[in-house]
């Protein structure tokens, strides 16, 4: 490494840790991409996801790159397998292969405890792709038991949210109805072989969608009145903890109450098109912050208290190859340059919804008016898909209307 860049790191990291954190957060995931040409090496980003606390990555592929930097951190990760590779790994021979260079290789230095096939593959809607998912999870786990890494590998693949047909009230969460066969078979899976239910989920998009009817305080776990699900009558005040709930719903109306889910991306963008609203550094200080802040508490949702989140930040850094609107390169905690995007700390004069308890640092600015989730009495949330996997955008937004009730606490 050059001597200034050395320096440069150096001094990031101590200023990253008297202010990024004033407590240690548990379990933090990390979405680490790496879709741009100006990225430091992967030894200079092992000290900036430790400084953030996160003790979990996710990569889109399995590099070996990263892979190897990161060897006796103790970090979890989860490696990717790309769509382009699913009708490949079908072949068992090809699958095992796949496995002894990208997992096996590197274990146990480097602590690879997950193998997500395939990214938002049923909203493509290319039966090519969705024909091809089983198999190729499958395959990977049969390679993963004949090498005797089962028990420590787990397979899945992860969702968009726009899997949803309902979605709220949360109760009433409900699957596509063209997707429940191939669902139900991936479920079966998930099941037989304990590995978690992969869900991209992002507010922001409900937010960009309605402006004007959807409140940024509800979106941002920032202080607002909330909504009571009238089935349940549990309180929501912040979205992201009603899409999890709703996802839960729809697991449970398939008989499969007891399956983990996982949050395998969610994030606010610093940046933005004219037309993309709520872009901005203040917004997505407040999100990831205020995110980040309850994760540390180790609470559960409405519908699932004593559950852990397990929940994973989009993303380490901006990338600026990404195609797409702005947003789509602005979505990182860091710059190339490995220096914050925005400041992220914790505050102990700012409450944060979700959680009865107060922190230390600083989190955007204080709210001392709760608002309601709605700018009318009767309006509508809307959730979407998370931009389709994380090598190529995807410019398809699911905006499914959902009415609320004018029930606030």
């Amino acid at each position: 490494m050059e001597l200034p860049r050395f320096f440069s790191y150096a001094s990031i990291i101590l200023s990253i840790s008297a202010y990024l954190f004033a407590i240690m957060v548990n379990s933090i995931g990390i979405n680490y991409g790496q879709i741009a040409d100006n990225l430091p090496s992967p030894e200079d980003v092992v000290p900036l996801v430790k400084s953030i606390g996160a003790t979990k990555v996710k990569l889109y592929d399995a590099d070996p790159r990263v892979l190897s930097a990161f060897a006796n951190t103790d970090v979890e990760f989860i490696v990717g397998l790309g769509n382009e590779y699913l009708e490949k790994v079908r072949d068992p021979t090809k699958a095992q292969a796949w496995v002894k260079q990208n997992v096996q290789a590197h274990l146990p230095a480097t602590k690879i405890t997950c193998i997500f096939v395939g990214n938002e593959v049923l909203t493509f809607n290319d039966t090519s792709l969705s024909d091809n998912l089983l198999p190729a999870m499958q395959s990977i786990h049969t390679a993963l038991v004949s090498l005797g890494l089962d028990k420590q590998v787990t397979v899945t693949t992860a969702h968009s949210l726009a899997i949803l047909q309902t979605s709220y009230p949360p109760s009433a969460g409900a699957f596509r109805e063209d997707l429940i066969d191939c669902l139900s078979e991936t479920l079966s899976f998930h099941q037989k072989t304990g590995s978690p239910f992969l869900i991209n989920a992002y507010p922001y998009f409900a937010y960009k969608g309605n402006p004007k009817q959807v409140s940024l305080d509800f979106v941002l776990f920032q202080p607002n009145q909330g909504v009571i699900d009238p089935a349940t009558n549990l309180h929501y005040d912040n979205m992201l903890y009603a899409q999890i709930d709703a996802v839960y719903s729809a697991l449970a109306s398939l008989g499969y109450k007891k399956l983990p889910v996982h949050i395998s991306e969610t994030g606010w963008p610093s940046k933005g098109d004219e037309d993309e609203a709520g872009a901005t550094p203040n917004n997505a200080k407040k999100y990831n912050g205020n995110l980040i802040k309850l994760m540390s508490k180790k609470t559960g949702t409405p519908m699932r208290p004593n559950s852990d989140l397990n929940i994973y930040v989009f993303a380490l850094f901006n990338e600026n190859m990404k195609a797409g609107p702005t947003s789509e390169r602005n979505y990182g905690l860091f710059k190339p340059d490995g220096t914050p995007a925005y400041p992220l700390g914790i505050s102990s004069t700012n409450n944060v919804v979700g959680s009865n308890t107060t922190a230390s640092g600083s989190i955007g600015n204080a709210v001392t008016t709760p608002s309601s989730p709605m700018s009318s009495s009767a309006g509508y949330l809307s959730i979407s898909s998370a931009t389709q996997e994380r090598y190529q955008f995807v410019g398809h937004v699911l905006l499914a209307s959902l009415l609320l009730i004018k029930t606030l606490v």
